[in-house]
């Protein structure tokens, strides 16, 4: 296979970041994709390379987009940490406080902090739902808060893959009167200069590039026998090619709909890494950064099958995976996107792909890069 050369900028000492990166490509594990990693707000490397389209017609550019599923996760958690910082909206209070029709079923008392950590017991829809249906808010949103949790909420994670989204972007809705996406885009990507969207406009279709789905056997909730598992990744069935459709490019699913790169997830996210502070503006205050490490929930996640530590809407070192650093958070997405905020250090890390591999938490293509990078940060 001939060698693959990225394009971007990449700081001296860490160019064996770079030949991590490519690496991945010699190996036959890419199609395309990007790495970006901030120092202090500074990008230090912004890399790409290969193609956006399976039949390798289209060049991955530097304006190049693509979804990565649950790292939108981290955005919408921002965006509720925001609200939060602002003193608009309480983690600690029932999300009957501001989304009353939620209390039904025995919810009363679900905080919003449940939600936030995947511990409310409302890992799936109960009704059963078909693809459209993540595409109407309001159907998505009013059966969840009609239904009964799957188990006793706050005793235990379990991963809300798709249904923390409609969740949390409900409770912003319902807090600051407009939808997670254009709240998002108007209070921090906008100021932020980044971009990522959660709900692509049409006008941005032709810099997407298209998901490649995993192996068979790398497809969620494969051969799982738990009940929990198969109503997560069946109801609806998660097909990454509605991922070049439209209808999902334009929805608004805060948990797996979002459009960006490297560059823009690393943008974003390195405001919690800089106490609030990204592109000379301050969109947080330190402490409500730091909120996102105050633990809620540990112990071996019901969906996933392992050991989690969740943070407010995002992961928390320890639990299964090392970082150098304590105060860290981190999510991934389905397929292999990545991003991880070491507020130690002051660093953002952020991957994004459009070959996916079977997984839901990161693989070792973007494990690889890291470990270049903190081999750099240490010597």
């Amino acid at each position: 296979m001939s060698q693959v050369r990225s394009q971007g900028h990449v700081e001296p000492r860490f160019e064996a970041v770079r030949a991590a990166f490519e690496s991945n490509f010699a190996n036959g594990e890419e199609n395309g994709a990007c790495f970006c990693m901030t120092l202090e707000g500074k990008p230090v490397v912004d890399i790409w390379a290969g193609h956006a389209d399976e039949a390798q017609t289209r060049p991955w550019e530097k304006d190049t987009i693509v979804n990565v599923y649950s790292t939108t996760k981290t955005m919408t958690a921002l965006t509720a940490l925001y609200l939060a910082d602002k003193g608009e909206l309480d983690f600690t209070a029932p999300v009957a406080k501001y989304w009353p029709e939620f209390a039904a079923n025995g919810k009363s008392d679900v905080t919003v902090a449940q939600l936030m950590s995947h511990s409310a017991g409302l890992s799936g829809w109960k009704e059963p739902l078909v693809r459209e249906d993540l595409y109407d808010w309001e159907k998505a949103t009013s059966l969840l808060a009609a239904q009964e949790p799957y188990w006793k909420p706050g005793t235990a994670p379990g991963y809300h893959a798709m249904t923390q989204g409609y969740l949390v972007g409900e409770v912003i809705r319902r807090v600051a009167g407009e939808t997670v996406g254009k709240l998002f885009a108007k209070e921090i990507s906008g100021p932020v200069g980044a971009d990522f969207h959660i709900g692509l406009p049409s006008t941005e279709d032709h810099r997407v590039a298209d998901l490649t789905p995993p192996p068979a056997s790398g497809t969620l909730g494969n051969g799982s026998a738990d009940e929990l598992v198969t109503n997560m990744s069946n109801n609806p069935p998660i097909n990454p090619l509605d991922t070049r459709t439209r209808a999902w490019r334009g929805a608004e699913i805060p948990a797996a709909g979002g459009t960006g790169n490297a560059r823009s997830v690393a943008a974003v996210q390195s405001l919690m890494a800089n106490g609030g502070w990204a592109n000379g503006k301050q969109i947080l205050s330190e402490a409500g950064c730091r909120r996102a490490l105050e633990l809620q929930i540990e112990g071996t996640d019901k969906i996933l099958g392992i050991p989690v530590r969740y943070g407010l809407g995002y992961g928390l070192a320890g639990g299964s995976v090392p970082f150098p650093n304590p105060n860290t958070i981190f999510w991934g997405g389905y397929g292999g996107s990545l991003v991880v905020i070491d507020m130690d250090a002051k660093a953002t890390y952020a991957y994004a792909m459009n070959k996916m591999a079977a997984t839901t938490t990161g693989d070792m293509r973007a494990f690889t890069i890291l470990m270049a990078a903190w081999g750099a940060m240490a010597s």
